[in-house]
């Protein structure tokens, strides 16, 4: 069974506050407003100046103790992105990534069909993968983290305000610890923004975005056996407080179980956020041995995601 053998994060030490933005995102004093009040949005994490997204992927893999000695084991290497563009050709944080690794003999590649909700995908296939080589003891890593790169994941900042951060976590097909029980996964390309002639996409994805993600949540602990109540926690991605709030009332789950701690301090850091999110929840001592909690995600295009774990 798919597990997570180990997780590890990094935020960078900058701290940018929304009104900040305004001028670079071109928001309106009324704009700022709404993403304090209503969004819940305070600051975002940012890299320095001449960070990059290596240096953010290094941070984090630097941090996953659990790598060390056993780079040998590792088949896969998957980058989790947002966004398809995050760097100018031909810089390639992965592959470099990996040489600072010693992971040379894995096989490296990207995901990013399910933009924001790639991390899931990604250790979905992570999973696939390891169980059809079947390969005693081999592993995957999978990687999150990227900067704020084209001038399109800036717009429509009423919508999103990025952060910046990264993730790590090593996959395996049959460990113990973060055992996935089930993974569900629903597009609705009419809702993709990219789509020519997509007239009214904001309004319209705006509409259905929380009775969809309330949706794919639910089927998600039904495939999985369990009730709502069952979850301990649900980590989200961090787009906005209210949204959750009113996703919550849907689902009738305690809002206080919805663990939203990073969204006003971080922001929303593309697909590395469920990475983030875990790390701060085992921190804050908010899973114990035996429960079962719910990564959700949602990306443009548009994907929802929700996997059901065993911690």
């Amino acid at each position: 069974m798919t597990a997570l053998d180990a997780v590890a994060a990094f935020l960078p030490d900058r701290r940018v506050p929304i009104g900040d933005l305004a001028t670079q995102l071109g928001l309106t004093p009324g704009q700022v407003r709404v993403l304090h009040r209503f969004h819940g949005l305070s600051e975002v994490c940012r890299a320095r100046p001449e960070e990059t997204p290596l240096d953010l992927l290094t941070a984090a893999t630097g941090a996953l103790d659990e790598l060390r000695g056993q780079e040998h084991r590792v088949r896969y290497v998957l980058y989790a992105r947002g966004v398809p563009v995050t760097t100018p050709f031909p810089v390639n944080p992965l592959h470099e990534l990996c040489d600072r690794l010693g992971l040379g003999h894995a096989l490296a590649f990207t995901v990013t069909h399910q933009a924001c909700a790639s991390n899931l995908l990604a250790i979905d296939l992570a999973g696939r993968l390891l169980r059809t080589d079947g390969v005693p003891d081999a592993l995957a890593l999978i990687v999150a983290g990227e900067t704020v790169f084209t001038q399109d994941v800036r717009l429509p900042p009423e919508a999103r305000v990025f952060g910046e951060g990264s993730g790590a976590c090593l996959v395996s097909a049959d460990g113990r610890r973060d055992r996935v029980l089930s993974y569900v996964s629903r597009q609705r390309g009419d809702l993709d923004q990219w789509l020519p002639g997509n007239a009214g996409f904001a309004e319209r994805f705006a509409a259905e975005y929380r009775g969809l993600l309330a949706g794919v949540i639910l089927a998600a602990v039904e495939r999985a056996g369990l009730r709502v109540d069952d979850l301990a926690l649900i980590l989200p991605h961090n787009v906005n407080m209210g949204s959750w709030q009113r996703v919550s009332r849907l689902l009738r789950f305690p809002s206080d179980r919805v663990m939203l701690h990073n969204v006003p301090r971080v922001g929303h850091t593309f697909a590395a956020d469920a990475f983030i999110n875990y790390r701060t929840a085992l921190d804050k001592g908010l899973l114990e041995p035996g429960d079962f909690y719910l990564v959700a995600a949602a990306g443009y295009g548009a994907t929802f995601s929700a996997m059901v774990f065993e911690h």
